[in-house]
């Protein structure tokens, strides 16, 4: 059957057999592990159905409602995100999705807590201290049905106006495995194709379309009930009835994704924070974002 995740983890281990053109190693911070997969060759982007690049995904994060309590977690995640991106110049920080629907709100809610700094320069900058802050501008695309505009549309007329080093995004996922929905941060430098995880497909944002370095960061918030059904039922699963609901496409979230989306809002912007403002702690960096 198609297994429709966004996650290039769950891409790599789907039949469990190893792909020519694929590295990964694996990592650990304080609890939370780092799982490196680079996608190198086009047969192996083909097999996986994941552009060639390198995805950064990050298990185990404990989503709390003060997120000082993983500080160590999201300067892990600042600090792969900044590893990514060009070490000077401005930055645009885009969030994708639909922010009246809650699994597909997170990357609207995750630039509410990202620090809009492009504005503040000169005198202004200076008097009050924060004249190291990078240069970031930070906004939400909408979507299609509500804008009338394709997100690329709109960050393309973005990068054509403000000429960013760097471009990073902020979407919901889908994931295969239930276990990783709001536990699982994936950070990627391919780009996104919007929507792809639940097979509505957009145009990409990715370094071919834009010219520029784009950074990927999301969180996984849905799955297909086809994929979780065949997940959990393993060899047991009876085949037609994955393929009625593969023809009768459903989408299962939790019951907490309200919570979910916020606190994983807030670790994502957080961390998108301390990767670009590293002459700045991260209390100081929590009291402006406060």
């Amino acid at each position: 059957m198609d297994i429709r995740t966004d996650l290039a983890i769950e891409s790599t281990s789907a039949d469990n057999k190893p792909v020519s053109g694929v590295t990964s190693s694996v990592y650990t911070v304080n609890e939370m592990e780092m799982y490196c997969i680079d996608i190198t060759t086009p047969q192996a982007a083909a097999a996986l159905h994941k552009p060639m690049g390198r995805y950064i995904t990050a298990e185990g994060i404990d989503l709390t409602q003060d997120f000082r309590n993983v500080r160590s977690s999201i300067e892990a995640l600042g600090a792969v995100i900044r590893e990514m991106i060009p070490s000077k110049g401005l930055v645009l920080a885009v969030g994708l999705g639909n922010r009246d629907i809650t699994a597909d709100a997170l990357g609207p809610k995750s630039v509410t807590h990202i620090l809009a700094t492009r504005h503040i320069q000169g005198t202004l900058a200076a008097e009050t201290g924060l004249h190291r802050l990078r240069p970031t501008a930070v906004t939400a695309a909408g979507v299609l049905g509500q804008t009338g505009l394709e997100a690329a549309e709109t960050v393309k007329g973005l990068v054509d106006i403000l000429h960013p080093c760097a471009l990073i995004v902020i979407d919901a996922l889908a994931a295969r495995s239930w276990e990783r929905l709001g536990t699982t941060v994936q950070i990627g430098n391919a780009g996104i194709a919007p929507g792809s995880g639940v097979g509505n497909h957009r145009q990409p944002l990715n370094r071919e379309t834009l010219g520029l370095p784009v950074i990927a960061v999301g969180v996984p918030t849905v799955v297909e009930a086809a994929t979780l059904a065949a997940d959990l039922l393993g060899d047991g699963a009876d085949q037609e009835q994955i393929n009625r609901l593969q023809k009768n496409p459903m989408t299962v979230t939790p019951k907490n994704i309200d919570l979910l989306t916020d606190r994983a809002a807030k670790l994502v912007g957080m961390a998108i924070n301390c990767a670009l403002q590293p002459a700045y702690d991260f209390d100081t960096l929590a009291a402006l974002v406060s």
